[in-house]
């Protein structure tokens, strides 16, 4: 292996904030593009879709669990993919490993679902040995062709008003993989992170950035952080 040279302390922070120039210029770009999906147009969801859940089967709206927004990825676990019946596909088991807490996301009214073809009994059981615990639902119709994961994975985001739901982004291929934190899912979406720094449009939910954070145990006894 070719390596770097070697240089000094001061050779080597002189390189870093070179670099740093253009990883600034990146974040920046990151929050414009962010901006620009936060003004994306919505699709009206026509259908009534259903899924099967632990409790039983339930509608595309029950996903949301009374909350404004929802986010879909389209896991792979059913039979003729690898891995069944022990395990579901070895890329979306990774993407499941990154998920982080889902009390952040809730915190800012958005909730994170996975959706398979494989049955709950199947679905309870993997979870349990690879110690998930991302609400899992059972596709029974033909919301993974709708959407555009029915050969392939990928994450949609929705956004309801009242009862009526709509799709507002869909992202797959490699833009799934730097999905995971709670800040990757809430830039997708159509609020945001829902922060006053960001450029969203007028009457869009904002508060000051840190202040509705919380330890992931405390959410129930915090004031509420929604505008």
């Amino acid at each position: 292996m070719k390596t770097p040279p070697i240089v000094s302390p001061q050779e080597w922070e002189a390189a870093r904030q070179e670099l740093l120039v253009e990883e600034k210029e990146l974040t920046r770009a990151r929050d414009a593009l962010a901006a620009k999906r936060r003004r994306m147009p919505w699709q009206a969801v026509e259908k009534e879709y259903e899924f099967d859940g632990p409790a039983g089967r339930v509608s595309l709206l029950d996903l949301f669990e009374g909350r404004r927004q929802l986010i879909v990825y389209r896991a792979f676990f059913e039979p003729g993919v690898t891995g069944w019946p022990d395990h579901a596909c070895v890329g979306c088991s990774m993407v499941a490993d990154h998920v982080g807490h889902l009390a952040h996301l809730n915190a800012r009214d958005t909730t994170l679902v996975f959706a398979s073809r494989a049955p709950q009994a199947d679905i309870a059981r993997v979870k349990a040995r690879m110690r998930w615990t991302i609400p899992w639902y059972t596709i029974t119709d033909d919301f993974d062709t709708d959407f555009g994961v029915d050969e392939w994975h990928g994450t949609n985001a929705f956004v309801r008003d009242g009862d009526s739901v709509f799709r507002t982004y869909f992202v797959n291929a490699r833009g799934d993989e730097a999905l995971g934190s709670t800040w990757s899912y809430l830039d997708m979406t159509a609020l945001g992170r829902q922060e006053t720094w960001e450029e969203s449009p007028e009457g869009y939910p904002q508060t000051e950035p840190y202040a509705w954070w919380h330890w992931h145990d405390t959410y129930d006894d915090a004031e509420p952080a929604r505008k």
